[in-house]
């Protein structure tokens, strides 16, 4: 039955590569959630990257559709790390309604030494620098961007932070990645996942929905995220959250909706139509001719490389070639 034909008193199944939104009135939280298959094995297997930037990659694509998807106007959103490991830059931008595209760029030699020393940790191959997270509504529009620390803290954490910091509103989150045998007509075959869950507390009261306290205030130095230690709603739906394994929040055979009900049955949990997500690159000829439309005769002899200009997409890979006569003008 698709998610459509589903009737009163029935759901469907979104399956993969689609974000959920849901609510749970009773404990005055919202969220979204979203399992990644083929979109995310399709990025991931069109770079040949190693598995731990993989994994890392494919954490900040489940993270980023999350909250792209919540957009409501026609714009894109970009989570993009800029540090000082091994990988010193993720990022990946979520194009509405549900384009997706990521990359990420690390130093092969440096990785190589850390893998062999077992310093494998999104923490140790990211290292210290910014997490930055953008809402860009266009050229006309300007853009808003909040930025939070990576200071050895995992990806989970950091965007916690960037909730509790930019946002003000108490939000947990959750992500998980693995690396499945999938059954195929000729054989299992190994196939990337990801899964995510983003909680937040909204009650229409404002007292409530305000955080107890921001990093660094006098009420609790050693707050670790949790806000509101005394709303017993706000408590419940952590305790809750944090029973899911990770293997639950990407295994195709649970699937998101069951899942949502496994946790949050005896309080009530809605779900509402989503967001399909693709992997679609937004780069063109035309868009890359703009650019070089742009250099000087003397960039594009120094682009020039037997005979041509060879232009590779760093998102999707894709090569175009142009000829440097078209922009001899220059």
């Amino acid at each position: 039955m698709s998610w459509q034909e589903s009737k009163l008193g029935e759901f469907g199944f979104s399956g993969d590569d689609h974000v959920v939104p849901f609510d749970v009135d009773k404990l005055d939280v919202r969220g979204r959630a979203v399992q990644v298959g083929q979109m995310l094995d399709q990025i991931l297997t069109r770079h040949n990257y190693p598995e731990p930037v993989s994994r890392l990659l494919a954490e900040v694509i489940a993270l980023t559709v999350m909250l792209g998807s919540s957009l409501k106007f026609e714009g894109k959103f970009i989570a993009q790390t800029r540090s000082d490991g091994p990988v010193d830059l993720l990022v990946a931008d979520f194009t509405t309604p549900g384009s997706v595209r990521a990359y990420a760029r690390y130093d092969e030699e440096r990785l190589s030494e850390a893998m062999d020393a077992g310093r494998i940790s999104p923490e140790e191959l990211l290292g210290t620098g910014v997490l930055a997270l953008t809402i860009d509504q266009g050229p006309h529009m300007q853009r808003y961007q909040g930025i939070v620390q990576l200071d050895g803290s995992t990806l989970e954490e950091v965007a916690r932070t960037y909730f509790r910091q930019s946002e003000q509103i108490p939000t947990e989150v959750r992500l998980g990645v693995a690396r499945i045998q999938v059954p195929g007509d000729k054989g299992a075959v190994e196939s990337w996942r990801a899964g995510g869950m983003l909680l937040q507390f909204l009650p229409s009261s404002p007292e409530r929905s305000r955080m107890a306290d921001l990093p660094g205030g006098d009420d609790d130095p050693e707050d670790h995220g949790d806000g509101h230690p005394d709303d017993d709603s706000w408590q419940e739906a952590l305790a809750l959250l944090r029973t899911v394994q990770d293997d639950e929040l990407l295994d195709p055979s649970v699937g998101t909706e069951r899942l949502l009900y496994r946790l949050f049955h005896e309080q009530g949990v809605r779900v509402y139509e989503g967001v399909d997500i693709i992997d679609e690159c937004s780069c063109s000829r035309e868009k890359i001719k703009t650019i070089l439309d742009g250099f000087t005769a003397e960039e594009i002899v120094e682009s020039t490389e037997e005979g041509s200009i060879r232009v590779s997409c760093e998102f999707c890979s894709k090569e175009y070639v142009f000829d440097p006569a078209d922009f001899q003008q220059n």
